[in-house]
């Protein structure tokens, strides 16, 4: 299920939230994944527009990983007007509740605070020749 709200209220349509969820409840006493097995399969996720992975961009923020095997996630884009807003939480959400050991798994994207080049790994920069 993917959300999409806009505030009509605002004369250009200002978002307001971008949000998804994924996946099914896991039975009790499953195995629950790991936060490198999250993190590896974000790494799968490209913004179409950039060449790099969007956990390297460090568009991920939050990465909550419950013990019941839910996982909530809080990302930012590279800028509010980004065309795949309304794409990229669901993006993250099948990529990350396609593991084993993950059940519903929710994102939002947040616009606090404001995502920055810093945010990068050095392996985003260099890959994007920013050094």
């Amino acid at each position: 299920m993917y959300l999409q709200d806009f505030d009509a209220s605002q004369p250009d349509g200002a978002m307001t939230e971008f949000s998804a969820k994924s996946g099914e409840c896991l039975e009790p006493g499953s195995k629950i994944a790991k936060d490198s097995e999250v993190i590896e399969a974000m790494r799968t996720v490209y913004d179409p527009e950039i060449p790099v992975n969007i956990y390297d961009l460090g568009l991920i923020y939050t990465i909550d990983i419950q013990a019941d095997g839910n996982v909530y996630v809080e990302m930012s884009l590279t800028a509010p007007g980004c065309p795949v807003a309304g794409e990229m939480p669901g993006m993250v959400c099948d990529a990350v509740a396609d593991l084993d050991g993950v059940g519903v798994v929710e994102t939002k994207i947040v616009w606090e605070p404001a995502w920055t080049p810093e945010l990068m790994t050095e392996d985003a920069k260099l890959a994007l020749g920013m050094f």
